[in-house]
């Protein structure tokens, strides 16, 4: 059997997504890890029901951030949420994120930057 991976790594230490024939997979940096109080993701293919390109990620989190980091207008590292949703948020200033709605996970979304994230959302449709 094949496992064939793809993996999309961000320039400066940041998050990578990693999707396989059966998982998507969210690895943070260890200094992303303790600022945001969050831990590695992986969600199941089949709980993806929708993917999306963010062009300004910082002012796309919605909610209360708990616990996280959050630097206003900069960087937020974290889990922030509002009424129904759960969102999982590492993006920074003038980096493009990549918007993941989940079904029946831990998080409803999750909201990454990337900086080639017209790409990577195109991949992770593709693949859906």
């Amino acid at each position: 059997m094949i496992d064939i991976t793809l993996s999309f790594e961000n320039s400066d230490g940041m998050a990578t997504l990693q999707l396989t024939p059966s998982t998507l997979s969210v690895h943070l940096t260890p200094g992303e890890k303790i600022a945001g109080l969050l831990r590695d993701v992986a969600v199941p293919r089949s709980a993806i029901t929708e993917v999306e390109v963010v062009g300004d990620a910082v002012g796309a989190t919605r909610g209360l951030r708990a616990p996280g980091l959050a630097l206003p207008g900069v960087r937020k590292i974290g889990t922030w949420r509002r009424p129904g949703e759960r969102m999982l948020v590492c993006v920074r200033r003038g980096q493009p994120a990549v918007r993941v709605r989940l079904d029946g996970q831990r998080y409803d979304t999750l909201l990454v930057g990337t900086d080639d994230a017209a790409a990577v959302a195109d991949s992770l449709r593709r693949a859906g």
